[in-house]
């Protein structure tokens, strides 16, 4: 197996500035426990030295070929280190910025703090904000509740607003748990309500006693033991996650094509187009998405911040030589060599990939470990949407818009063209076209009959 040189490859990094310090305690956060790996610390703020060295070592770890450094903002809650932290990232970031490359900036928070002096400047320095919101209120605050048990819905909702508002670009990240599982299209409605655009979901996979403990240490699922009792009662079962994106993906197919992007949709059709996609879960190596903690501590990974995948402090070796040391590298390769046969043989192999190393503590159905406890959800996702994704490949390598697949669809639902040709029933060209595009009929539907 031949391995591309890490050194080649773009560097992306998910920063902690401030560790796993949060205002908000919910259920299922899995880095609030990090809290743990420094137990003396008293200190979470990344100091100005520190969030120095590590933007010029970043900008420096880039190879030569890549033309836009980013830098992403997460927590904890990031919002907590307030404004004065934030300008002097973008401060320092200008002062470096190479000639002939170009600097962004994503900010993941869940919008409780959020006011408009915070959207003013992440709109002025072109911030894309990521915004955790699990869906309407009955289901977002099952899990998503403040250090004192309180709801925090109707906070999250006034950041979106005021995202909205000052139009910062940004996006929403939707936990999938056992709870908004069971409602898909009340969680995607909500956020179209909100004016959401573009939309993440991220399922909750959570291991009974992983909580401040090593990956390495947690048990896997023995001969004839559902994975489902490995996990904590808030996890998505596999079936209900694969049930959830179907859901959501009919409802897109009916009335939302190239209006609404949903992430895991938009990767599915890149793998159909013969791209390597871009989500590091469905990559086919790992090793290039790391995660940087308040002190200069670089981890392999974000879901691997754990001290056995500490690859080292960034005032002891640049980050160029961390991130490309040959223990980061059998880290990323380890993705693909650890795959269960069930996975190499797959028919959807050339867009899973397997999924996230942290999520493989199922057994085939031949017993063999290592299957990605969310596969068979997977399976049923990626085979529901296999003729749809067939038929948007077609399009876009004839250059055409994949919106056409909708409407195609949409006309030729039973009744449709029945209805406007046959039984005489007559739809007026400057109407909007019944297969739900907000175009009129006579610009749509109504070229093809």
């Amino acid at each position: 197996m031949i391995v591309p040189n890490f050194s080649e490859q773009g560097l992306q990094i998910t920063a902690k500035p401030i560790g796993a310090v949060c205002n908000l305690g919910c259920t299922y956060c899995y880095y609030l426990a990090k809290k743990n790996l420094y137990p003396n610390n008293r200190r979470w703020r990344m100091s100005e030295r520190t969030l120095a060295a590590y933007v010029c070592q970043q900008i420096e770890a880039q190879p030569a070929a890549v033309g836009e450094i980013h830098f992403n903002w997460q927590g904890g809650e990031p919002t907590l280190l307030g404004l004065g932290f934030f300008r002097s990232v973008v401060k320092i970031q200008q002062q470096h910025v190479p000639p002939g490359k170009r600097i962004t900036n994503s900010l993941q928070t869940n919008g409780t703090l959020l006011t408009d002096a915070w959207c003013e400047f992440l709109r002025k320095h072109n911030f894309l904000v990521g915004i955790s919101i699990d869906g309407p209120a009955e289901l977002h605050d099952a899990y998503r509740l403040d250090k004192r048990g309180r709801p925090t819905h109707n906070k999250t909702e006034q950041g979106l607003k005021l995202l909205n508002k000052h139009g910062v670009e940004h996006n929403v990240l939707v936990v999938v748990n056992r709870r908004n599982g069971e409602w898909p299209l009340e969680v995607y409605r909500f956020c179209k309500r909100q004016g959401v655009k573009f939309i993440q979901f991220i399922p909750l996979v959570e291991r009974l006693g992983s909580t401040g403990q090593s990956v390495s240490n947690t048990r896997l699922a023995s001969d004839g033991q559902s994975p489902i009792d490995l996990v904590t009662k808030c996890s998505v079962r596999p079936r209900q996650f694969g049930n959830f994106l179907i859901a959501i993906f009919d409802e897109w197919l009916r009335h939302d094509v190239s209006r609404v992007f949903v992430q895991i949709f938009d990767q599915v059709l890149a793998a159909w187009c013969g791209q390597s996609p871009s989500l590091c879960i469905f990559q086919k190596h790992c090793g290039r998405c790391l995660a940087l903690e308040h002190n200069g501590d670089l981890y392999s990974c974000d879901h691997f911040v754990e001290p056995e995948y500490k690859l080292g402090n960034i005032y002891q070796q640049p980050i160029s030589g961390l991130a490309n040391s040959e223990s980061q590298q059998q880290f990323g390769s380890t993705k693909e060599s650890s795959l269960p046969r069930y996975c190499r043989d797959c028919d959807f192999r050339f867009i899973c990939n397997g999924e996230c190393p942290r999520n493989r503590f199922a057994g085939t159905p031949e017993r063999e470990p290592g299957l990605n406890y969310l596969c068979e959800g997977y399976r049923r996702f990626f085979k529901h949407v296999e003729p749809v994704m067939a038929e948007m490949a077609v399009e876009l390598r004839h250059g055409r818009p994949v919106v056409n697949v909708m409407h195609r669809r949409n006309a030729a639902k039973s009744g449709f063209r029945k209805q406007s040709v046959s039984e005489g029933h007559t739809i007026g060209r400057n109407a909007p076209c019944l297969c739900g595009s907000g175009h009129k009929y006579k610009r749509c539907c109504g070229q093809r009959i």
